[in-house]
Order: structure tokens, then C-alpha cells, then sequence
């Protein structure tokens, strides 16, 4: 069932369970003639597909087909809601004469699992995005499609106003994005997929934005990158055993790296001797230690030994390289990360104290009543990252917008975005060195 915001209306995403609730009472009963369609019946009734879905559970099915002599319950048709206005935030109606900017969301919204959580606080980051795009006359109408799991999004796709948008964000399913992207193609509509996904639609349509990026295409480029930041450098293989191999292809990748840009390295096993882990280390060069894991328990032995050796050889230089995992044990291990002039490769970065955060994170508790969910990255913040860089993009460059380097000013709070040509679509290559320095201050080293 699509909902329709003009940004007055957007705290009818607070009470989310009302918001996608649906009806079950039954104005009447149709018999299925020859020729009709669901879109039609839903046409000739004025009621949504979604809606008759929900009076027809067994529609449901896979293997539901409409067919003559079928009857179907038509719910009553519902009233229009007059949706309340927000009590402590107000959103300017835009005095520009400009055309707003019509953006579709086609995500799971529901309170019913895991995923329809993460995308309700996604979509809510979108409007507190496009609330702050409206300070700077950037006009935009919002529709919202709850699309689950199971749900066909060919029978969405029929909804009104749905080829009416400029840009749509979804799918977060795989089986869903070929048939959005063929409907994006048909009607000349920007798509965002912001989440992870399998398959490679995005060589196919040119109105594929793809925001994941793969396990290994971030392994190669983390593995180039570090083989060119740290040419200088020792690299220290630390080999942490058996089952602590989550990052081996990673581990992999960086090797031949070394191998082919000739870079002095060494490796060691975790569980060496003391002597033997020290003798893996350069007392020329400045060391960077790369472990075959991201897990804690290993990394926190890893800290020990480097506490022994570096107490024994103060002049010894060594730097840490980790993985985005570790950025979930900084209150434990922040004060080592300064110690060991900590690298960290991400495509995102929350600092927790920066102005944009606090400022993010007071709005969202004033608009929701509640508090941003505790993952890492944060999915308000990855929405309104999302939301100023493309619709802002799009106000700017119309059809035209790629992403590239240079085409959007935003300065991202949490998730920087930049977009390379991936066969026909578009594909996000940012990519940035977290590095906790040995003077305790953070930056970031962006690509």
C-alpha cells in the first residue's frame, strides 16, 4: 500500500504499526470475469492492490492465479486519513514555484521483523534529509511503498503515482531489483538500491545506483590502497590459527599486492614465541601489523605481545591495520588504537562527537521520540547521508546526475558516496583509511 508526505505530514512514520496497519472488513464479494485484472478490480473499486491482497491472504501464495469465477473479498474503501502534523518540529512549506522532486520508497516498513525496523529508521533519515533539503528551497513529495519479503513488487509497480517518481530507493531484496529496474527503465526513474545485494543488474540499466559494495571488491581495494599508502613500511603477517580466518582473502589479495609492488614483509603466528613473534619485526623500517581476523579475543592477544615488545624496544615504529568490525570494541580498545597509529578501511565512519552527529541525532529524538537504533553504521544516518546526496544531486543535475566525483558538494556525515561507471549503471566506489593517530586525534584518509 503506497502512503503519500508532503513534508508536513512526516511524523505519520512514528506510530509505524498505525501506519501500515491494514483493514479486513468486507464491503462486498466479486466474482472474477474473463479479461480483468487485479489492477483493474482494484481500479473499479478504489481500493489498493495491497489491500485486497490483505482481504485475499491466499494471494499470498506462490501459486495463487486469478482466475475466472474466482471470488474475491473487496475491502471498504478507506476514508482519507488527515495525518497530524509534528508538535515540536516544523517543516516550511517551500515559497519556490519550482517543481518538487517526486522520490518513491520501496522498502520493507513494517514492525514485524529485523528488516522492517532497520528500514522504518532508514526512511525516517530520509526525511529529516530532505526536511533539511527543504531549508534550502529544495522542494520534494514523498510516496511509500511497504514492500516485504514476499511481496510481489510487480503488483506495487501498479500503484499510483509510482511512475510518476524522479527517483525511487529499493529494492532491499535481490529478486525484486530486475523487475523495479526494468519499470525505472521503462520510465525514465533514478534507482538506489541502498543495501546489499547479490547479482550484477547494475551493468544492465543505466538507472542503477548501487551503494553495497561486495566483500571482495572491497578486499581488492583495500589491498591496492595499502599496498600504495604503506609502500614505505614492513608488513607483519600475523597468521592467528585455525577458525580465525574470516579475513583471509583479504589477507590473500594484500600479499600478492606486496608481492607485485616488491614491499618488504614477514609473517608470524600468534601463538609463536616471544622471540619469534619479535623477530618478525623491522628495526628499520616502521612496522604495520595485519592480522587474518577481525575478532576481538585475537586482536586482544595481538595488543598484549605488541605491549611486551614495544616496552622492550621503545624505538620499535609500529602502526595497526584492522578491519570495520573493530570499530565495535573502541570503547575497550580506543585508547590502543591511538598507541598503535591504528588504520581501519571502511566506506563509512560514525564519530560519535562531531556536531552533525549530536545535531542528527537530537533532531531524529524530537521527531520519533526515541533514539537511533545502536548499529554501526547508523541506518537514520546512512538515510540522511542518502537523501542530500541524491535528491540534491538530482535538483542540481536533473537526469544528468551520475554521482561522480565532483557532481555533488555534500559532505557526508557518516556514509560518503561516489560513483564510478559499472557497465551501464552506477556503482559506489568511496572508500576511506580511518586512522586513529599516536597524537589521539582521528581523520580520515578518503579515496
Amino acid at each position: 500500500m503506497m502512503r503519500k508526505f508532503s513534508l508536513l505530514f512526516v511524523m505519520m512514520l512514528i506510530g509505524i504499526a498505525s501506519v501500515f496497519a491494514q483493514t479486513t472488513n468486507i464491503a462486498s464479494i466479486h466474482e472474477v470475469k474473463k479479461g480483468e485484472t487485479l489492477y483493474g478490480i482494484s481500479k473499479h473499486y478504489g481500493v489498493s492492490i495491497e489491500d485486497i491482497m490483505n482481504a485475499n491472504p491466499e494471494m499470498r501464495q506462490s501459486t495463487y492465479v486469478l482466475q475466472i469465477g474466482n471470488k474475491i473479498n473487496i475491502p471498504v474503501k478507506k476514508a482519507a486519513a488527515k495525518p497530524s502534523q509534528p508538535t515540536t518540529t516544523t517543516v516550511a512549506t517551500p515559497t519556490t514555484a519550482a517543481k518538487a522532486i517526486r522520490v518513491g520508497v520501496m522498502l520493507p516498513l513494517h514492525n514485524d521483523n529485523g528488516d522492517g525496523q532497520r528500514m522504518v529508521e532508514y526512511v525516517r533519515g530520509l526525511l529529516l534529509g530532505i526536511d533539511r533539503l527543504k531549508k534550502d528551497g529544495i522542494s520534494v513529495d514523498i510516496s511509500t511503498w511497504n514492500v516485504p519479503m514476499d511481496a510481489d513488487i510487480r503488483l506495487t509497480l501498479l500503484e499510483k503515482g509510482a511512475n510518476e517518481c524522479d527517483i525511487i530507493f529499493g529494492p532491499l531484496y535481490t529478486k525484486q531489483v530486475k523487475p523495479l529496474a526494468e519499470f525505472c527503465k521503462k520510465n525514465n526513474i533514478k534507482m538506489v538500491i541502498p543495501f546489499s545485494i547479490t547479482g550484477n543488474d547494475v551493468a544492465d540499466y543505466s538507472e542503477i545506483f548501487q551503494v553495497y559494495q561486495s566483500r571482495e571488491e572491497l578486499n581488492e581495494a583495500t589491498a591496492r590502497r595499502m599496498a600504495n599508502y604503506f609502500g614505505a613500511y614492513h608488513i607483519v603477517f600475523v597468521d592467528c590459527g585455525a577458525g580465525a580466518n574470516d579475513q583471509n582473502a583479504f589477507v590473500s589479495q594484500l600479499r600478492q599486492e606486496a608481492d607485485l609492488a616488491h614491499l618488504s614483509f614477514s609473517s608470524t603466528q600468534l601463538a609463536a614465541s616471544e622471540a619469534d613473534f619479535k623477530d618478525a619485526f623491522s628495526r628499520v623500517k616502521p612496522n604495520v601489523v595485519v592480522l587474518n581476523t577481525s575478532r576481538s579475543p585475537e586482536l586482544n592477544t595481538t595488543l598484549a605481545k605488541l605491549n611486551k615488545i614495544t616496552a622492550e624496544i621503545p624505538t620499535l615504529k609500529i602502526s595497526l591495520f584492522g578491519y570495520t568490525e573493530w570499530f565495535m570494541y573502541t570503547q575497550v580498545y580506543q585508547e590502543y588504537f591511538f598507541k598503535y597509529d591504528t588504520y581501519i578501511p571502511s566506506t563509512y565512519y560514525l564519530n560519535p562527537v562531531s556536531e552533525d552527529t549530536k545535531w542528527l541525532e537530537a533532531n531524529y529524538r524530537n521527531w520519533f521520540k526515541t533514539e537511533m537504533m545502536k548499529a554501526i553504521p547508523r541506518f537514520a544516518i546512512t538515510g540522511f547521508d542518502h537523501a542530500c546526496f541524491f535528491i540534491g544531486g538530482y535538483n542540481k543535475y536533473g537526469v544528468a546526475f551520475t554521482g561522480a566525483k565532483g557532481q555533488s558538494p555534500y559532505k557526508a556525515v557518516q556514509t560518503p558516496l561516489k560513483f564510478e561507471s559499472a557497465g551501464k549503471g552506477w556503482k559506489n566506489c568511496a572508500f576511506m583509511f580511518i586512522h586513529y593517530t599516536n597524537k589521539r586525534t582521528i581523520e580520515s584518509v578518503t579515496y
